[in-house]
């Protein structure tokens, strides 16, 4: 008997898991300025103060910061955002092909298995990481300059404020438009991703290789992003607010129509896309390759044992 090539062994639930998350740590630290200028242009107009700084698109925005923040603080809540990888994206990616599989009892996975798998590891994988997304929002949004004094010295102290003001539900604020948008963002990246990687493949257009791989996650990231952004702003407004600021989700998403009109739901458009797509890029790359060489190195170790 001819034993199996190291192609033909499929990676186990744990390389899934642990390639998603270090593909994501990596995606994360790379993009992390254009997470934080997205997060700058999605509550830009909750604050009228007259002396606070006015950004203007992407490259304005991350300009701005640096000339007047220091360049640091585009990278202020890094440690949050890689917590929030680990605990998040290691599940809701690592976890996606074995959920499929699992809804698709045996049988060829159809659309409604990748919906159904995207949905659940997308919504136990924001339960568990949302006190990550809070803190890393805060972090991100807050500044030292034009007299507001910074609520949070770091990223621990952020954990252990919000804890003790505002009770430890409070790690858990937003977490109904989180899951409403990483619903959104699970389903539609990893499906898309999915689908378009499999039609590629199937129809003999690219191998399933980085090219096939790169044209994939661009295609994810543009449709996601355009999906998510209303529940996204509206998230990041939510989870940014001040005690009181805001009484429900529904009321921030009302407050925000009637004051900024329907434009505010797509505030930070462009730098969302640029964030999504290139994360979606470099992870997805990472992670395919990364997921393959580990799957490779097992028969290797397991005949040399």
């Amino acid at each position: 008997m001819v034993s199996p090539t190291a192609s033909d062994v499929p990676p186990t639930m744990a390389v899934k898991i642990f390639s998603a998350g270090v593909a994501a740590c990596v995606a994360d630290a790379i993009t992390f300025p254009l997470d934080t200028a997205k997060v700058r242009l999605q509550i830009q107009g909750e604050c009228q103060t007259s002396t606070a700084p006015r950004y203007k698109g992407v490259l304005g925005t991350i300009t701005t910061l640096a000339k007047t923040e220091g360049p640091v603080k585009l990278y202020s809540g890094l440690p949050a955002g890689l917590q929030r990888q680990i605990s998040f994206a290691s599940l809701r990616i690592g976890l996606y092909d074995t959920v499929q599989e699992f809804f698709a009892t045996g049988k060829e996975s159809s659309l409604g298995s990748k919906i159904s798998a995207g949905l659940m590891t997308g919504g136990v994988a924001v339960f568990i990481g949302q006190p990550t997304e809070v803190v890393k929002v805060r972090l991100q949004a807050q500044s030292h300059l034009y007299g507001l004094k910074p609520r949070y010295t770091g990223t621990y102290n952020a954990y252990r404020i919000i804890a003790t003001t505002e009770g430890l539900l409070g790690l858990w604020k937003g977490t109904t438009p989180n899951l409403a948008r990483n619903v959104i963002i699970n389903c539609t990246e990893l499906v898309t991703y999915d689908l378009m990687k499999e039609t590629l493949v199937k129809n003999q257009l690219l191998a399933d290789d980085v090219p096939c791989h790169f044209v994939s996650a661009v295609v994810a990231g543009f449709c996601t992003t355009v999906l998510s952004s209303p529940v996204d702003v509206v998230k990041t407004r939510f989870v940014n607010s001040t005690p009181g600021q805001y009484t429900s989700v529904p009321n921030c998403a009302m407050t925000m129509l009637s004051k900024e009109g329907p434009s505010a739901f797509f505030k930070g458009l462009v730098p969302s896309f640029l964030r999504l797509g290139s994360w979606n890029v470099i992870m997805f790359v990472c992670f395919e390759q990364l997921k393959r060489e580990l799957t490779e190195a097992r028969p290797t170790v397991d005949c040399a044992s």
